[in-house]
């Protein structure tokens, strides 16, 4: 086992390898340099902003009561869907009343109904040869 000479002690596998970045704007700023102040800690030293703020958010307790259940979240989910379902709907309304903006639905339904008459007809006076 090789000796350690001193400096830095080895993490192992307590190796921090994941970053998370925090932007602040100057009002947010001014606050975390208080509460830094508060614990006489100096906001320019390196090295004392994350440990401090890691120690600030790991410490502190969940309360379980505060976050939303799974249901809601869900339900929130299923809302988003059918709204987007409503957007391309009214986005495929307004291509086709784009396409024939003097056409109403009414209109294309009977239409439509006089085509599938005049389509049975025929068959039936196939069918009837």
């Amino acid at each position: 086992m090789a000796s350690n000479k001193g400096g830095r002690k080895r993490l192992g596998d307590r190796k921090r390898e994941h970053a998370i970045t925090l932007r602040f704007n100057g009002t947010e700023l001014e606050k975390v340099k208080t509460i830094l102040q508060s614990y006489n800690l100096d906001f320019r030293k390196r090295g004392t902003v994350g440990p401090f703020l890691r120690k600030l958010i790991l410490n502190k307790e969940t309360v379980k009561d505060k976050r939303i259940p799974d249901g809601i979240s869900n339900l929130s989910y299923q809302i988003n869907k059918i709204g987007t379902n409503i957007n391309q709907l009214v986005k495929v309304a307004n291509y086709k009343n784009m396409r024939s903006p003097n056409s109403n639905l009414e209109r294309e339904i009977r239409r439509a109904s006089e085509l599938m008459l005049e389509l049975i007809e025929t068959i039936n006076t196939k069918n009837q040869k």
